[in-house]
């Protein structure tokens, strides 16, 4: 018998590493003070350091380091008090010094972690071999010339920019647990303010490198990388193309070749670029014109004092404080900015708890139909902060909420505009509320004894009933209180 698709998938094991790099967000590039800015007129950002003239020395940038520093705290790595730059050899137009400083053997931080979420639903702890300092390559660009069929053109603005490359074990089994790696990797970065990790401007780029082996074996199997994948989504779906290929490949009886390829988003596969039958002699050696990078154990305890909460720290309080859900908690800390907002208005609420779920109910289910962030949301979080106090003392009932959010976002309005121009006038009259109730009992008699009987849920079916029969105006707080008077 043919073996299934499913036995194929259950028989190979997929071992996956990722190489992230991230600009850091300083002033000046990292060896010279040549502006460290995107979107500048080609080669304007540039001076005899980062194009390597003769002569030209590099001076360290020290925010530089203590971005990285942080990053690598952040990330649970292990800051060495003693670092060394290196100079990593090879030809390319867009390297003009020939080399790239860059650390090897003694990087700045190493042993780190963060945890992800395994297949199994259980946290699954994804290793952190180091995070070093090095400076970026400038850009080749292939398109958008006259004559680009013949000619590549330079920019050299993005040489020298100082980069944290962040290098994880082989510890990764799924594209699911890439994603959530990078995710959670980006938002600790963006925590932390040393990148704006904008993947559009290259501020943050991802290779991966990917292979397959028989399930339980221990060696590795032949090792292909994917590089400069522009998405996280990208790097998902280019690593379920990769795992599928390499599986057919050697259930076809083939080998596979190690090699670099590319991912090719509209049509959803990956492309040979070039082999990588040897490893590449980078001869590296120390960097001569740079001393060895000393960060002693008060440096480290001053920059780590700068370190705010971090996300998951952060979630792990809000369920705690605010009685959250962890899903809640994860939604409302997705961005710092995003936390802070919330926890304004959450320490001003009657119920915090009723504020997040109005966020995430009433007004992010509105902003995803209309592709929105919440920075563009017409309703602010002080507007839902108002919205959620009065559904907590029942000036206004759930139905009138929705009707009101839905008016503030056809107007393009904040909630308490929209609240004083179209104020419901609820039923507090507890003459008018009781004759309602009345009504209703005297309809529902088999409610009513099921009730009486100890089936005390069946209040909703009245609470129903009474705010169909108001229109949904009725108040609630009275009227919850006047139906167990009336149903005892």
């Amino acid at each position: 018998m043919a073996p299934t698709a499913n036995d194929v998938t259950t028989k190979y094991e997929a071992v996956i590493g990722l190489e992230v790099h991230v600009q850091l967000l300083t002033r000046s590039k990292i060896f010279c003070g040549c502006p460290n800015v995107f979107g500048s007129a080609p080669n304007s950002n540039v001076c005899p350091v980062c194009l390597g003239m003769p002569g030209s020395l590099p001076v360290l940038n020290h925010q530089a380091v203590e971005f990285a520093v942080k990053a690598s705290q952040a990330l649970n790595l292990v800051v060495n008090e003693r670092s060394i730059f290196a100079r990593k050899n090879y030809f390319y137009p867009d390297l003009p010094k020939g080399y790239q400083i860059s650390q090897f053997d003694k990087p700045l931080a190493e042993r780190g972690y963060i945890d992800v979420t395994a297949a199994d639903g259980q946290s699954k702890r994804i290793g952190i071999t180091r995070l070093h300092m090095e400076e970026d390559a400038g850009k080749s660009m292939h398109e958008g010339f006259a004559d680009s069929d013949t000619k590549t053109y330079v920019d050299l603005n993005r040489t020298g920019t100082p980069l944290a490359e962040i290098v994880s074990e082989p510890e990764i089994s799924t594209p699911d647990e890439a994603f959530e790696y990078l995710t959670k990797l980006k938002e600790i970065i963006l925590y932390t303010g040393v990148s704006d990790c904008n993947m559009e401007e290259g501020s943050l780029r991802c290779d991966a490198n990917v292979s397959i082996r028989l399930r339980g074996e221990m060696k590795l199997g032949t090792k292909v990388e994917v590089k400069n994948v522009n998405s996280f989504r990208f790097v998902r779906q280019a690593l379920e193309y990769e795992i599928e290929r390499q599986t057919e490949v050697l259930e076809s009886g083939g080998q596979i070749q190690q090699e670099t390829r590319l991912y090719n988003p509209g049509e959803g596969r990956t492309y040979s670029m070039r082999s990588k039958e040897r490893a590449h002699d980078y001869r590296y050696f120390p960097e001569p014109d740079l001393l060895p990078l000393i960060v002693d154990k008060a440096r480290q305890k001053a920059i780590r004092a700068t370190l705010p909460e971090l996300p998951e720290a952060k979630r792990q309080r809000l369920v705690a404080e605010y009685g959250l859900s962890a899903g809640d908690a994860a939604t409302l800390t997705a961005t710092q900015s995003r936390a802070d907002l919330f926890e304004s208005e959450a320490k001003k609420a009657k119920s915090p708890k009723r504020l997040a779920n109005i966020l995430l109910s009433e007004l992010q289910g509105r902003l995803k139909a209309l592709n929105l962030e919440w920075e563009d949301s017409p309703v602010t979080i002080a507007g839902a902060r108002l919205s959620a106090d009065l559904l907590e003392t029942g000036a206004i009932s759930s139905k009138i909420l929705k009707e009101l959010y839905d008016h503030a976002f056809e107007q393009k309005v904040d909630f308490p505009a929209i609240y004083e121009k179209e104020k419901p006038q609820q039923i507090s009259d507890t003459g008018a509320l009781e004759k309602m109730i009345d009504d209703v009992i005297a309809a529902s008699p088999k409610q009513v004894e099921q009730y009486k009987a100890g089936k005390t849920t069946m209040i909703g079916f009245f609470v129903g009933q009474v705010m169909k029969a108001s229109q949904g105006k009725a108040n609630p707080a009275t009227l919850n209180e006047l139906l167990k008077k009336k149903l005892c």
